[in-house]
């Protein structure tokens, strides 16, 4: 820091790491070396779900809880193998089957959670958009929206309905375009329409695509016109990469956050967190997301990494590039 400048030091963290853990790295980073250079796998699994619950919520809230997905009548899984990726909570999916519960699976692979289907939809990969515009359009068209809701809680709706009905004008449109049966998509659309407790968890088929934010909105947005969101069993719930991907988030482990949802390019939240840290000043520039971290170990100008409970050489795309980054870094 001495002979380079705060910015020369980066700190890659980890979703497996305890949100104390991600709390104090975060703030011996930006807060005491002072440099903004923090991101974390997270940004790898997450990213697009953050910018979804940013865009829907005004920050990133998941409005559901775990619970939820036992409490509710319908549960919809969007692009999650949870029997391998979330082995425990899959058990407790599985666990709360019951009489008038139904549970689909929206996956264009038959995965061992559609063991657990009562429907399937093996869509066309990259086509989830398309299906929940879809829903959309159709709870407007069947008079199953929350107007009340809507009218108290929302607003751009017409806007949206517009976009929607723009890629997705009907059924027959969304079962083309996504390669499954009418009828299929009917199924679908009708159970969505009369559960009232009806959660859709979605997880890293949604998040890892070119247009994962726009997916989770299309979903956030299918319950935030029924009013089903953060009641017991009814909300959208994203699924996390990770053991602790929330934690971090939650204590502003991000290159662009500070803890408790404050962002690094809002001048009061910066001087709100300088002053509960005690400390003169923190950079109110947001750092280098997890690629460009390694992009700028590559080029010399960080030169020293902190890497804590992940293996960016395995996980990270483009590895012969993290390689050489890493071996050109003084001191990682």
């Amino acid at each position: 820091v001495r002979e380079h400048g705060a910015e020369s030091v980066a700190f890659y963290l980890s979703g497996q790491l305890l949100t104390e853990d991600y709390y104090i790295a975060n703030k011996l980073a930006k807060g005491f070396i002072g440099t903004p250079h923090v991101d974390t796998n997270s940004r790898l699994c997450m990213s697009s779900a953050v910018a979804a619950h940013k865009r829907a919520f005004g920050e990133d809230c998941v409005p559901g809880c775990y619970e939820d997905l036992e409490l509710a009548d319908l549960l919809v899984l969007a692009g999650s193998n949870a029997s391998w990726a979330h082995p425990v909570l899959y058990q407790r999916m599985s666990a709360a089957r019951r009489q008038g519960r139904r549970v689909v699976v929206i996956d264009p692979r038959k995965t061992a959670t559609a063991d657990l289907a009562d429907l399937h939809l093996q869509l066309r990969p990259g086509t989830d958009t398309l299906l929940f515009n879809g829903l959309l359009v159709w709870l407007h068209d069947h008079g199953a929206l929350a107007e009340d809701y809507l009218a108290e809680h929302c607003n751009g709706f017409e806007e949206t309905l517009a976009i929607a009905r723009s890629c997705a004008p009907s059924v027959q449109a969304v079962a083309r375009g996504c390669d499954l049966a009418v009828e299929e998509v009917e199924c679908f659309y009708r159970w969505f329409a009369d559960t009232g407790r009806t959660v859709t968890a979605f997880s890293q088929g949604i998040n890892q695509s070119v247009a994962g934010t726009d997916k989770a909105n299309a979903i956030i947005n299918c319950h935030l016109a029924t009013g089903r969101v953060g009641r017991p069993g009814a909300s959208p719930f994203s699924l996390t990469g990770q053991p602790n991907a929330m934690g971090g988030r939650e204590v502003g482990g991000l290159s662009t956050l500070l803890p408790a949802h404050r962002e690094l390019n809002n001048p009061a939240h910066v001087a709100e967190v300088a002053k509960f840290w005690g400390v003169k000043q923190i950079s109110a520039t947001p750092g280098a997301s997890a690629v460009e971290m390694f992009d700028q170990l590559e080029q010399g100008k960080i030169k020293a990494v902190w890497v804590a409970c992940t293996n960016p050489a395995h996980s990270l795309p483009n590895s012969q590039k993290v390689a050489r980054a890493l071996q050109n870094a003084e001191l990682v």
